[in-house]
Parts: structure tokens; sequence; C-alpha cells
């Protein structure tokens, strides 16, 4: 069946992706962010919020949760590449390097790989502080579907 609500937007089916199509942002997460997440997770990991803590351990400033940064990631896939209505099916997350509060981040997304028999991309993602690579990622990504089947 087709979707009744025309108004809900999606976002590009796996028939209006390209290999090689990018999107790219920068972000800064920031104590705010850092204290939401804290929250709401109950997690108390000393490396994420004492100051006091990590100066013991040669780092000037908290480590961003990894759990932030894999929220930009998934967050980006579905708002713009492919957009809503995906569906993020799989992640592998490589932190490079340390990511600390407050650095301007930014993060490229590629479609490296569609595979129409299965309905998914795959998409690349390198995030850069500065010129130095911090981290990067590979994400299976189902597209939003255009029809509804009767079973869903």
């Amino acid at each position: 069946m087709k979707l009744q609500n025309q108004d809900i937007k999606i976002g590009k089916t796996i028939d209006e992706l390209v290999e090689g199509e990018t999107f790219s942002l920068s972000e800064t997460i920031k104590n705010r962010e850092i204290l939401l997440y804290l929250g709401l997770t109950n997690d108390d990991n000393p490396l994420y919020s004492q100051y006091d803590y990590v100066k013991e351990l040669g780092l000037t400033k908290p480590v961003v949760p990894t759990a932030l940064i894999f929220g930009i990631i998934t967050s980006t896939i579905n708002k713009h590449l492919p957009g809503p209505g995906s569906h993020v099916v799989n992640v592998n997350l490589n932190l490079i390097e340390k990511i600390f509060r407050n650095d301007l981040l930014s993060f490229n997304f590629e479609i490296i790989k569609i595979d129409t028999n299965k309905d998914l991309v795959t998409i690349n993602i390198e995030i850069m502080r500065d010129e130095e690579r911090v981290a990067d990622a590979i994400v299976l990504v189902q597209p939003p579907l255009e029809e509804l089947s009767d079973s869903e």
C-alpha cells in the first residue's frame, strides 16, 4: 500500500541514491550534551565529566562519550543521507583518537556501496578534528521504502 499521509516526508529511496554521493556537517559537542547524556543513561564514568580525574591521566579535558558520536552519525543518516525513514542496521565505529568536549568535528559521509538485492546502502564516515582523522565508521542502512507491504 502507498503512504496515505502525503505530508510525511521521506528521504531518498534506494533507487534515488548514487554511489559516491556525499554529505558533510560540523558539530561541537558541548558540556550540555554530555550532561544530558550522563543524566539519561545514569553513566557516571569520570572520564566523561571530572576534570580532576582526567588531569591525573594527563588529559586536558573530559572525553566525549562514544554514544554521542554514534548519535550524531545515526541522526545525520536519519535526517540527511538517505534521510527520514532510514533504518540503521549495522555500525562499525572506530575511535582513532580521543575526542574531547568542545572539539569542532567534521563528519564526512559517503555512500560507497548500494545493494539493491538486499535494499541496503553502505556509508563510510570520516570524522576529522582540524586536519586529523579522529574516528571513522562503516554503517549499513536500509533507505526509506517508497511503499509499505501489507505485512508491515
